[in-house]
């Protein structure tokens, strides 16, 4: 068969018969028979046993099926065949529940299941996925390998999946092999790559199965949990927006490859989350957020912990109302543990993501620094998904294979402040030929190397109250009046394309100004960090002994991933902030609800 047609209705039952009973090794002229003898034999095996249970259903069994009775026959006339196939199906279920002033507004549940083809036509060395270079190509589909995720039934019925799997591997054989094309004028057309390395690398196969996680927990207890938490914000007429929310998901996948590999993997989040908002008399937007990020539902946080967490949250808001803005400013600052954290993960772990070192349309940074000092020497760096637990906090980078089959590893990427690797995920660098296990997405999007739990050690450690004390001695070294403390991050962006500025901004929302001459710390708003990243690293002069982590959610090109980053507080020379964008709204004109009670009765 050249490649499997886009059946009418009526084609539609025979060419599912046809298919199943060629894997099954039945001759066309039997096959028929066949189907009707085993119908026969199960009628009468399930007379036989009427009360049998059923058994669970093998998704990975049929998914691999199906690929083996691709790769024997999914061919074009002139004889291209993929090389490489793999199948993933990512079920995700979710629990959403999120009150507001001690009322529910969201009490929801996502279940979906997403399919995957990964089809590559050519060789190892060579193949579709390569890089297109140079302007003038004009708008081709074929130039994305993925036009979205693909929904599958959620019904454990084999011919509705099977036939999904046989209508995506039909489009993404014929793309694949459209694209190869274009990929092997491109090189006629172009100048030689800086980087003739593969185009993707040699892994042995692997099985694994892990048993699937539930979603069994207390939903009515939490649901009264929440509306009571969020029920404080009624006293806080100055806050505009408050919740308190809880998401419960569990996602189970399945894996198989034409290499061999055989993968059934689940993953369990929990995340509880309260949040506060406010708007300042100049039309600043305020808001702050805490997250409480969990594995099981044992380990959620308490009542009391949710509570006194949200006090804290709704009494930052309201103190960043009332706090004076901050001019651009640069001079010595601490950057707090969690804080610093999101600090390394945008300005540095984005930049040691190999596809990047290869990719001539991103700005490598550290492409050719392997060997050289990139940080201060008492520094280093590893990612470690391979790592569920740090101290007593969930994180949510952990997992134990990556997108694309590999095994979890733990990557030591600065070792006292020399660069010795960059996350790999299976599209090769010179030098580097295998994988580390660092090649993730989100369901519809390709696999590239990304950050697990990013890990920032330090050789030589002082006490918080040691680092502030040097901060001080800092700002005099410098003459400064005073110099920062950031001790919250929401999070923040860097671009990485050479066409864009190699710079960064991270976004803090709790900032101290700390004064040279003694006095009291002050808080202030309105400042955002930005800078470029060697500029930056070569300012960082000391590290506490207070690593903490901030677990997140991370965005690029192969979409949203669960992230975390454990650093300790770090003090750097000289740190950038400008101005943040304020709006230009006035706050409500009238007073809220909960601020007066002269308001008229409700009508009869």
């Amino acid at each position: 068969m050249v490649s499997l047609p886009n059946p009418t209705p009526t084609f539609l039952g025979t060419a599912l018969r046809r298919r199943r009973a060629s894997r099954a090794g039945l001759p066309p002229t039997r096959r028929s028979r066949g189907c009707g003898a085993l119908l026969l034999a199960l009628c009468l095996c399930a007379a036989a046993k009427p009360d049998s249970e059923p058994t669970a259903p093998d998704i990975q069994g049929w998914l691999a099926a199906e690929l083996d009775y691709s790769l024997e026959h999914l061919a074009l006339p002139d004889g291209t065949k993929p090389y490489y196939l793999a199948y993933t199906v990512t079920e995700r279920q979710l629990v959403a529940l999120d009150a507001s002033l001690g009322s529910v507004q969201r009490d929801q549940d996502y279940h979906r299941r997403f399919l995957d083809v990964d089809v590559r036509v050519g060789d190892h060395q060579l193949d579709n996925t390569h890089r297109l270079r140079g302007g003038g190509t004009g708008f081709d589909p074929s130039d994305y390998l993925f036009d979205g995720p693909i929904e599958v039934s959620l019904d454990d019925d084999r011919d509705a999946l099977q036939h999904a799997v046989w209508r995506a591997t039909d489009r993404a054989f014929k793309s694949a092999a459209k694209r190869y094309q274009r990929v092997l004028t491109n090189l006629k057309t172009q100048v030689q790559e800086d980087d003739r390395s593969g185009d993707f690398t040699r892994e042995e196969p692997v099985q694994f199965t892990e048993p699937p996680a539930d979603l069994v927990w207390d939903r009515a207890g939490w649901r009264s949990r929440l509306k009571r938490v969020s029920a404080l914000a009624r006293q806080h007429p100055s806050i505009y927006d408050s919740s308190a929310a809880l998401t419960a998901g569990v996602e189970h996948r399945w894996l198989v490859t034409s290499e061999g590999t055989r993968l059934q993997t689940t993953r369990r989040l929990l995340r509880v989350l309260v949040s506060a908002a406010t708007k300042a008399d100049d039309g600043m937007e305020l808001s702050q957020t805490y997250l409480f990020d969990a594995t099981h539902p044992d380990r959620l946080p308490s009542e009391a912990e949710v509570s006194e967490a949200f006090r804290r949250v709704i009494d930052q808001v309201l103190a960043l109302r009332a706090a004076p803005l901050i001019e651009p400013y640069a001079g010595p600052a601490i950057l707090r543990n969690r804080a610093s954290g999101v600090f390394f993960h945008e300005i540095f772990g984005h930049r040691i993501e190999g596809h990047r070192q290869k990719d001539v349309e991103e700005g490598q940074t550290f492409a050719k620094k392997i060997g050289e000092a990139v940080l201060p020497e008492f520094l280093s760096v590893r990612d470690d998904p391979t790592l569920a637990r740090f101290g007593e906090q969930d994180l949510r980078g952990h997992y134990r294979y990556d997108d694309e089959g590999v095994p979890a590893q733990a990557t030591r990427l600065v070792e006292a402040g020399v660069l010795r690797t960059f996350l790999m995920s299976r599209t090769p660098l010179e030098g580097f030929p295998r994988s580390n296990g660092h090649g993730r997405r989100e369901p519809g999007r390709e696999a590239v190397s990304r950050m697990g739990n990013l890990i920032v050690e330090s050789s030589r450690q002082v006490s918080f109250a040691e680092l502030r004390r040097l901060l001080v001695a800092e700002c005099q070294r410098q003459n400064k009046p005073f110099g920062l403390l950031f001790e919250d991050i929401a999070g923040g962006f860097t671009g990485t394309r050479r066409l864009d500025p190699q710079s960064f901004k991270v976004l803090p929302v709790i900032v101290y100004r700390v004064y040279a001459d003694g006095r009291p710390d002050e808080l202030v708003r309105g400042v955002d960090i930005v800078g470029t990243p060697l500029t930056c690293f070569s300012k960082i002069i000391a590290a506490a002994d207070d690593p903490a982590v901030f677990n997140g959610t991370c965005g690029a090109e192969s979409g949203n991933v669960p992230v975390s980053a454990i650093s300790p507080s770090v003090l750097v020379s000289q740190i950038e902030v400008e101005k943040r964008r304020r709006e230009q709204d006035r706050p409500p004109i009238l007073p809220s609800p909960l601020a007066t009670t002269e308001r008229p009765a409700a009508h009869p």
